[in-house]
């Protein structure tokens, strides 16, 4: 979009730079920006991509001194108003320039100084008969068939040559030979699903309340795993897309989101369904942001950075597995991708929905406030089948081979013999979590953080899962030359060499980010197991959620304990929330699961509630702790964070920022203390907890640091955390 003005401009720029200020550039054309366009700018000796902020006929300045942008692209549609809000929204809460925030906004390649050209002309290409193209394909051409196959449904150029480099050229034949076609557009409106499931009570009282909303709700779907919640989103997202609107929905991990896109495509076969994730190329990326900006796009799946997706039609947004730590961001602008949906959706006057079987402690307290409807799925959509049976398997002076309780290999040996598939969950990656030296004591230790060195036997390597150091393994103790080293505790590799000789003739399979990383692997694994060509499974967090697999009935968790004793206040919150979603796996085809706990703390008071799976009484009982002892959602905390070489230079830092605090009104602090972690990458960290009672008294404090956090310093680096979710 363009406007006519015939004089000289000046335009106000939000750059890409680690500064709060805005730059003022001019422009002499009959063809100027609008606010929310992408311009390139001349910024020192660089050139710098940037969004208007402002357009103006004149200047306070030296016009003398005010530079020409270089270039306006013109090849993405202007920020919309509700984007730029959220962009302004997250730049003052979060503490953050605002130029950062809105590059964090575009994809990587509209990030770039340069003018982006998209290869892909508007519209899909579709199959006219998928059985005579295959027909016409041979069968040793198995990249050309799967291309057939996709087109059975509207594609876009992107996913198809996403396939092969060939790819279009394949297509170009085609077309020509009449086997497929191009069409330029789709419609706005996609008509209600025919093929859609039919709801139980539960899920359409649900569906009632959220598609009968005019304006801006908050729903938290709040139902048991297997419930059906991703069904309501169905059907929710078809009435959306049914009056001419857009549908926005949020997943916290990347594995998700294959899996969900083939079920969004099997229900809507004539919608155009766009991804936006990391495991994406720039190129996809871009191409998959630009359709869904120009309004081409029906439904969005993403992470959370797909929150800031411009949609010119947006008609609802859903947030699954809203409790997710996925969803804060770790590193420069640390925003949380829930909280901002549900600003956006308020900007935008649209319902959003935060699904979860463990809502967030925050989120829970917001429905029960009334601040968020609370919508119940209390039953098991599927087959009507309980919830899955926990059972405590106790560990203390227990007979153990290879860290497996005799009973627990006893229930694991039926359950496979009757053709079951049985998953032992794990979350730690690798052989053992230390190599130790059983005469002197030595442990491998990584020399740039305060963090043991992971074994991972395969690979011969000891690894620091923190900073990505790693080395050799010793053939020998360094400190006292023992060669006798041994490995302390498990890992999903130990894991799986142990049950490799428990269980000879099981079809046994790890799925962890060690053995993941390539891209379609993680696709390729959960296919072989929904095919059932293994039975024996090893996972970490990575098949906590999300996963249906209709044979798995047995779910056995090994060393459950760690968050009983962790420092952070959210660990058993964190706990009881994976707990119940890994056994939430176990038992959707109809019949009920088994989950067998694994703990050295049988009798410790958390189990007996995980026991009960009432989430609701395990979270008000939360609650009411956080209240006495004053932490969110009873209060609201910043974390400044100072890291150096030197650790009395970050900890120096901190004590002026308290100094410039001390006064600021309805905020309390804490003295600088050295952090959880205290060395991390070579680096020495101290933290300073801001806390108040309420946000503004906060976020107003935090702007008196701000110049302080913006001035460069080569010898400190500092952090804002406003709302962490470790302390």
């Amino acid at each position: 979009m363009t406007g006519i003005l015939k004089n000289s401009c000046y335009l106000t720029v939000a750059l890409d730079v680690p500064l709060t200020r805005f730059f003022e550039y001019s422009f002499t054309s009959e063809i100027v920006p609008m606010v929310g366009d992408r311009v390139i700018v001349p910024f020192g000796p660089r050139s710098l991509a940037g969004v208007v902020l402002g357009v103006s006929s004149a200047t306070q300045l030296d016009r003398s001194k005010i530079r020409e942008i270089t270039a306006l692209p013109n090849d993405m549609p202007p920020l919309p108003a509700d984007v730029l809000a959220l962009s302004r929204f997250c730049a003052e809460y979060y503490g953050h320039p605002l130029g950062q925030v809105l590059a964090t906004a575009l994809p990587v390649a509209l990030r770039q100084a340069k003018v982006f050209i998209s290869p892909e002309p508007s519209g899909v290409y579709q199959a006219s008969d998928v059985g005579l193209l295959l027909a016409n394909i041979s069968a040793r051409a198995p990249l050309q068939r799967r291309l057939a196959e996709m087109l059975a449904l509207p594609m876009a150029r992107a996913e198809l040559a996403a396939v092969s480099p060939s790819a279009m050229k394949w297509l170009k034949t085609w077309l020509e030979a009449g086997w497929v076609s191009f069409t330029a557009a789709l419609p706005d409106a996609i008509p209600l699903p025919l093929a859609a499931a039919l709801a139980n009570k539960d899920q359409q009282a649900a569906i009632d309340q959220i598609v009968d909303t005019a304006g801006f709700a908050a729903f938290l779907l709040f139902g048991i795993t297997g419930s059906g919640k991703t069904e309501v989103y169905l059907q929710a997202i078809a009435h959306c897309l049914a009056q001419s609107c857009q549908a926005l929905v949020l997943v916290p991990e990347i594995n998700l989101t294959p899996q969900l896109e083939a079920r969004f495509r099997a229900r809507f076969p004539t919608a155009r369904i766009v991804a936006l994730h990391s495991g994406l190329s720039d190129k996809e990326r871009v191409v998959n942001w630009l359709s869904a900006s120009r309004g081409e796009a029906h439904i969005v799946l993403g992470t959370r950075l797909a929150v800031f997706t411009p949609m010119p039609r947006l008609g609802v947004i859903v947030v699954d597995e809203e409790h997710d730590g996925s969803f804060k961001q770790q590193e420069g602008l640390r925003y949380s991708a829930r909280d901002a949906a549900v600003y956006r959706a308020h900007q935008r006057q649209v319902p959003v929905v935060l699904g979860s079987a463990t809502p967030a402690l925050e989120t829970w307290h917001n429905a029960r406030q009334g601040r968020y409807r609370l919508i119940t799925l209390q039953h098991r959509a599927v087959g009507g089948a309980m919830p899955p049976k926990i059972e405590i398997i106790p560990m203390h002076r227990a007979k153990t081979v290879e860290g497996l309780h005799q009973a627990t290999l006893n229930i694991m040996r039926d359950h496979l013999a009757s053709g079951q598939q049985v998953l032992v969950f794990i979350n730690r990656r690798g052989y053992a979590p230390v190599l130790s030296c059983g005469e002197c004591g030595w442990l491998g230790e990584c020399k740039r953080c305060s963090a043991k060195l992971v074994l991972h036997l395969k690979e011969r390597r000891l690894r620091c899962h923190h900073c990505g150091y790693e080395e050799q393994i010793p053939a020998a103790c360094p400190d006292c030359g023992n060669q006798d080293l041994r490995p302390l505790g498990q890992g999903t590799q130990r894991v799986e060499a142990a049950l490799e000789g428990l269980f000879p003739d099981a079809k046994i399979l790890r799925i962890d980010r060690d053995n993941t990383r390539r891209k379609g692997s993680l696709q390729e694994m959960l296919r072989q197991v929904s095919a059932g060509e293994a039975n024996l499974l090893v996972g970490t967090q990575m098949m906590a959620k999300g996963h249906d697999f209709p044979s798995l009935n047995l779910v056995v968790v090994l060393n459950a304990d760690a968050g009983l004793f962790s420092v952070d206040f959210r660990g058993e919150e964190r706990m009881y929330a994976q707990l119940l979603q890994v056994a939430g796996r176990a038992g959707r085809a109809g019949t009920q699961g088994r989950v067998l706990i694994q703990t050295g703390y049988h009798d410790h008071p958390f189990y007996s509630q995980l026991l009960a799976q009432d989430y609701a009484a395990f979270a008000d009982s939360q609650l009411d702790e956080r209240r006495s002892m004053q932490l969110p959602p009873f209060a609201v905390y910043a974390l400044l964070r100072a890291e150096a070489e030197d650790g009395a230079l970050a900890k120096a830092f901190l004590v002026e920022l308290q100094s410039v605090l001390a006064d600021a009104p309805s905020v309390q602090m804490f003295e600088p203390i050295v952090a959880s972690m205290q060395r991390k990458a070579g680096m020495e960290r101290w933290q300073l907890l801001v806390m108040s009672d309420t946000r503004h008294p906060l976020v107003n404090a935090l702007k008196r640091v701000m110049p302080m956090l913006e001035t460069r310093n080569n010898k400190v680096r500092c952090i804002l955390d406003v709302d962490p979710i470790e302390l």
